[in-house]
């Protein structure tokens, strides 16, 4: 490993532990079942959190929380359930669509789903109507367990502060940022992300409350 690749690792190692550190454990994805993350991550496309769970407490109530169920019932009654999760009809679109593949490809069984490698599960999920990169890589990360970074919007806001973006701004090129610098360890790769969400909410906001910042002193804002 070159100078400039460790010191890289060394960074987001740092970061890593302050924000553990100053935030603990998070316990995400916070989900019953990998089927609940599935939904949850398509959901959660331009929404708080609160109002997919929302969404989820009516799937529940309906019994309508699994496949076949949302595979038969009709898509104006989905999207009246997912109603508070905001772009109900849109989003009722993309869950029949997820839904529909995995009944019709896999039987509707997620670990026949699973059984493909990495690479081919995010290249199918992302031939998927509705799913783009962060999405399936939510789905893989904390559905299937796999070693995945996800890049969002938050992740993308701090490294930038902290003069860690990348040449190329794409998602690929923040993804690579982690993926070539740290252990391909699923438990690490699930924490980092969930920690990084919750500074970016609750502290490097778009405008940032700097004030006892537990990166301040790495920071180039």
């Amino acid at each position: 490993m070159g100078r400039q690749a460790e010191n890289l690792r060394d960074a987001l190692l740092d970061i890593y532990h302050r924000l553990y550190d100053s935030y603990g454990r998070q316990y995400w994805w916070p989900a019953d079942a990998p089927f609940e993350v599935i939904i949850g991550a398509i959901l959660t496309q331009s929404t708080a959190w609160t109002n997919v769970e929302k969404a989820i407490d009516n799937l529940k109530a309906a019994a309508s929380l699994d496949p076949q169920s949302i595979h038969r019932i009709p898509i104006e009654e989905l999207a009246r359930l997912i109603r508070p999760s905001g772009y109900y009809n849109a989003k009722a679109l993309k869950v029949k669509a997820f839904v529909e593949r995995l009944c019709t490809k896999y039987d509707g069984d997620l670990d026949e789903l699973f059984t493909l490698d990495t690479d081919s599960l995010r290249h199918e999920l992302l031939s998927i109507h509705g799913v783009g990169d962060e999405t399936a890589d939510s789905i893989i990360l904390y559905a299937a367990r796999r070693p995945v970074f996800v890049i969002d919007a938050y992740t993308r806001r701090i490294l930038n502060r902290l003069g860690l973006s990348p040449a190329k701004d794409s998602y690929g090129a923040y993804q690579a940022l982690f993926t070539d610098n740290l252990p391909a360890d699923e438990r690490l790769f699930n924490e980092y992300h969930a920690l990084l969400v919750r500074h970016g909410k609750q502290v490097c906001k778009k405008v940032p409350l700097c004030n006892g910042c537990c990166l301040r002193s790495m920071c180039s804002k």
